[in-house]
């Protein structure tokens, strides 16, 4: 069985169109262009049909947020239409952000994110620093299972994947590092969410739940009970949420404070899974990266 790790990346926000009002930062000078509002923490980004003043680092920010998994490599033109800037605008940005090493521009012309990203990103608690941390606790969940195993944080409503170890056996799964998915449709994000402030549970049972397959959970009263189920067992199980032949088993990831902070899951085939074999491994790997990042079970 051989393993495949994926690198640490970043996610990043879908830009959408909308018309604005810029105001140049070496000129002062206002000018109309098209594309999104203010960049927010959000992955979703609200059209506006208004006009809107757009500062100097949200343009800055809508280079960097043209980028994402299925736009890795974008020429001077696709940035200045999926960042909404006019092409001197988006011009002059990403000549700053090469120089600065966070955008590196090949013989062709073609921009693609660089190292500069990578090195910054790398000092996030959450990413690099959590997944060195986790790593062979991660390695032995997939040494006892070969099946898919993947650490995941919250980010506002969604699930961002921070590690992803898989064998060439192992069933299919629509993950990468970096990658975001609803919190109600994985088992790490039923772990994280029913873990979450009761407010903010609130807010997003009450809110739209996305169906992926016909078993996602789209009801509030349904998704309610299954969170009330996570925090009474101590492990999500997740089953033909995002596609109708996977089944997860997930775990929350303990800080030093007794917060979780993080979920570690292992996804296998829905035909066979041993749910009572697995919850064990899972939960172990669990208890153990909260253990590496200081966490100290209450005697």
């Amino acid at each position: 069985m051989t393993t495949t790790r994926s690198a640490t990346s970043t996610g990043s926000a879908t830009a959408t169109r909308s018309a604005t009002t810029t105001e140049s930062a070496t000129t002062g000078r206002s000018e109309t262009t098209t594309g999104p509002a203010p960049i927010t923490r959000s992955s979703k980004i609200p059209r506006s049909a208004a006009p809107v003043t757009r500062s100097a680092p949200d343009r800055l920010l809508a280079v960097l947020a043209a980028f994402d998994h299925a736009h890795t490599a974008l020429s001077l033109s696709d940035i200045s239409r999926r960042a909404g800037l006019t092409l001197t605008t988006a011009h002059r940005l990403a000549g700053a952000l090469t120089e600065w090493g966070a955008l590196e521009r090949d013989t062709s012309g073609t921009y693609h994110v660089g190292l500069r990203l990578w090195e910054i990103a790398a000092l996030a608690p959450r990413g690099l620093a959590l997944r060195q941390l986790a790593l062979p606790y991660l390695e032995d969940l997939y040494e006892s299972t070969h099946e898919n195993v993947q650490l995941a944080v919250r980010d506002g409503t969604e699930v961002v994947y921070t590690e992803w170890i898989s064998g060439r056996s192992a069933v299919g799964v629509h993950i990468r590092v970096g990658a975001r998915w609803p919190l109600h449709a994985t088992g790490v994000g039923l772990t994280l969410l029913a873990h979450g402030d009761p407010d903010f549970q609130e807010a997003y049972c009450a809110g739209p739940l996305a169906s992926f397959t016909p078993y996602t959970i789209t009801d509030p009263v349904r998704l309610r009970r299954a969170l009330a189920e996570v925090r009474r067992t101590g492990v999500a199980v997740s089953a033909r949420q995002i596609t109708d032949d996977a089944l997860s088993v997930a775990a929350p990831v303990r800080g030093p404070g007794g917060a979780v902070v993080a979920a570690v899951s292992v996804v296998v085939p829905q035909v066979d899974a041993q749910v009572p074999a697995l919850i064990p491994a899972v939960r172990l790997a669990g208890r153990g990266i909260s253990r590496a990042l200081g966490w100290r079970p209450e005697v």
